[in-house]
């Protein structure tokens, strides 16, 4: 058995994906036999930084794993202590999420520090290298951080091609994101809608997520207004909260007429509800300008939904084409046909595809990777 430390947000913080990611691989680290504890932030960010409504989720803690909210990421007295904690505590292994520059300074020191106990190897799980929005100081801080890693793990070509722009002597592997399963078992359509109050014979598409610049809801409502979308009654349902200023899509929603066409869930989600929205839709919406992958993407799989997802970044090589869903270019148009094609395909065309690609989506797979990159089972250098 070996000590493993998850440094990343965790409960009561809620970053989307890669809070329920954390706490989904620390159950697979002890699943696999190791002793694992994730040390996450007490301060994330400051609140005038934060584009939500709050960084705090209501629901209680997962059961069975240990959470450290240790981690102010403004406060270097603080970055020193906590990494003379987890280096005085000497885990054999450090799995370090990595997911924007901004905590490049806090997260590098404190592995800076780990490393002088000459035991801990230190693997970078790599969400994004180039965030989605770039700010001054991205490279400098990430740099930085990267260069406190023993090894990388990345989820999409993208980001490992970013990667090697910043460090191409350092092992890596690329691992498919694994499957969301932990967010309950599938329920029928018509159970879903009921939940939702949504009519049971509409088609509905649904955006799933939280809503930045990036993730191109701007281009699924142009698509909405389609007039072959509109013929067929086609309804979009829009499930996330705005982590930007929601006037621009509402003053979209107004002008382009779609009203009675688009429903508007744009609240914070809570793990609880998460199957009702995917099982009630037909299809999922991945309409990104620029991405490198989606948790989305291993949701959608877990509940055996298909998916529309443009060709950006990651998202296609998760999704083969006509086989677990449609590819289509990141445009309104483009949008709109892959819209229609699904419909005239139906759902359960992409069912065995689904499936397929459902079953090489294994956290023992990821953990795996890591070990071998950690080097668990021979001597920690320096």
């Amino acid at each position: 058995m070996s000590k493993v430390v998850i440094i990343g947000p965790a409960h009561p913080l809620r970053e989307g994906g890669i809070v329920s990611f954390n706490h989904r691989l620390a159950l697979a680290f002890l699943q696999a036999g190791h002793d694992c504890e994730i040390w996450s932030f007490s301060l994330q960010y400051p609140s005038f930084l934060f584009p939500g409504s709050s960084q705090y989720s209501k629901e209680p803690a997962p059961i069975g794993i240990r959470i450290k909210s240790a981690i102010n990421s403004i406060n270097p007295i603080n970055w020193l202590l906590v990494g003379k904690k987890i280096k005085d505590l000497r885990p054999d292994l450090i799995v370090v999420r990595f997911w924007l520059p901004l905590m490049g300074p806090s997260l590098g020191t404190i592995l800076s520090i780990v490393k002088k106990n000459k035991h801990t190897r230190i693997v970078c799980l790599a969400d994004n290298i180039i965030p989605h929005e770039k700010r001054p100081g991205d490279a400098l801080f990430t740099r930085y951080f990267l260069h406190q890693c023993h090894g990388f793990i990345t989820m999409s070509d993208q980001v490992s091609q970013d990667l090697l722009r910043f460090e191409k002597n350092k092992p890596y592997l690329q691992v498919a994101h694994p499957l969301y399963d932990h967010f309950g078992a599938t329920i029928s359509q018509q159970e879903a809608r009921s939940k939702l109050s949504l009519h049971s014979l509409d088609k509905i598409v649904l955006f799933f997520g939280f809503i930045r610049p990036y993730k191109g809801l701007d281009l699924l409502l142009q698509a909405m207004a389609d007039e072959r979308i509109a013929q067929q009654g086609i309804k979009l349902l829009i499930a996330g909260e705005y982590y930007e200023d929601s006037q621009p899509y509402l003053a979209l929603i107004d002008r382009l007429q779609l009203g009675e066409r688009v429903i508007c869930h744009t609240h914070f989600i809570a793990d609880k509800d998460v199957r009702y929205y995917l099982c009630a839709a037909d299809v999922i919406v991945q309409p990104y300008k620029q991405a490198t992958q989606s948790g989305v993407t291993p949701l959608a799989y877990h509940f055996e939904k298909p998916m529309i997802v443009t060709r950006v970044g990651g998202l296609a090589d998760a999704v083969p084409h006509e086989r677990a869903g449609l590819v289509c270019e990141p445009d309104s148009r483009a949008i709109a046909d892959a819209i229609l094609r699904f419909y005239q395909m139906g759902a359960v065309h992409f069912s065995e595809g689904i499936k397929e690609q459902k079953n090489k989506l294994s956290w023992n797979s990821l953990v795996r990777s890591i070990e071998e990159l950690a080097e668990l089972n021979t001597s920690h250098g320096s």
